[in-house]
């Protein structure tokens, strides 16, 4: 990876989606999380596109959402919120500078990029309250015409997790950590399953850039696991964002 597409929270961030009942952020406390965010993706040498907030989208930090971005391309997603229907298009622009096509996702489709989980040359779709089947069928039909597999995850009988990165990540190569709820799914048979502490959950979302994995401050059960498996971790914290359903991966696009 040599790139990455971020966006800080704008003023209205506190008034965007969430299913948990963490408490309200503090915009001031997020803005230094993120602050903190950008200088870690730096730090595994990635160049940082910084866009400006936008008031018109309280959830537009969380730019993952807006599209998927491969070796072989890139696609604009179609999020299943009406609120953050206009995300996706505000990403054509800036994605533009270094995807000369984009695909995309087409009514009635619906797609969140937080539903898809990149583990090498295949790609795990979750299908979710925000991504629909017909979403997820697009989604695979795109990435089969430039020689990527696909397979689908349905995750709308788990509870707690809104996204399927909620609930996995690929922290390496055929390996794949996850959740109890998932961590048995067909789907992952092929990949070694490192398998989350309940309490610890949320550190389930965790994200590989390069050489490093930015892990989620606070779990210190899963961290000890994965340092000793030889990780390079990079912990941060992520309270505010965890505050309004979101984790390491939905803050960046990186490619």
């Amino acid at each position: 990876m040599r790139h990455a597409i971020v966006r800080p929270p704008a003023s209205n961030f506190a008034d965007g989606l969430t299913t948990v009942d963490l408490g309200r952020p503090d915009l001031e406390r997020a803005l230094s999380q993120h602050a903190a965010y950008c200088d870690a993706l730096e730090q595994c040498g990635l160049a940082l596109t910084r866009l400006a907030p936008d008031l018109r989208h309280p959830d537009s930090t969380f730019v993952e959402d807006t599209a998927i971005l491969t070796a072989r391309g890139a696609i604009l997603t179609r999020p299943g919120a009406p609120s953050r229907s206009g995300e996706a298009e505000a990403m054509r622009g800036p994605l533009s500078e270094f995807f000369p096509e984009i695909a995309e996702i087409a009514a009635p489709g619906t797609l969140d990029g937080g539903d898809v989980c990149e583990a090498g040359d295949h790609f795990f779709i979750g299908v979710s309250e925000r991504t629909n089947e017909e979403g997820a069928r697009q989604l695979a039909a795109i990435l089969a015409a430039v020689g990527f597999t696909a397979g689908v995850v349905d995750i709308r009988g788990i509870p707690g997790i809104l996204h399927l990165k909620s609930g996995i990540a690929c922290p390496a190569d055929g390996t794949i950590v996850a959740i109890d709820a998932l961590a048995g799914h067909a789907a992952f048979r092929s990949h070694a399953v490192i398998p989350v502490p309940k309490a610890e959950a949320y550190a389930a979302n965790c994200i590989r850039v390069n050489d490093r994995l930015l892990f989620a401050a606070g779990h210190p059960r899963l961290e000890a696991s994965f340092r000793g498996m030889g990780f390079d971790l990079l912990i941060l914290e992520v309270s505010e964002f965890e505050k309004m359903d979101g984790g390491l991966s939905c803050l960046s696009l990186r490619f």
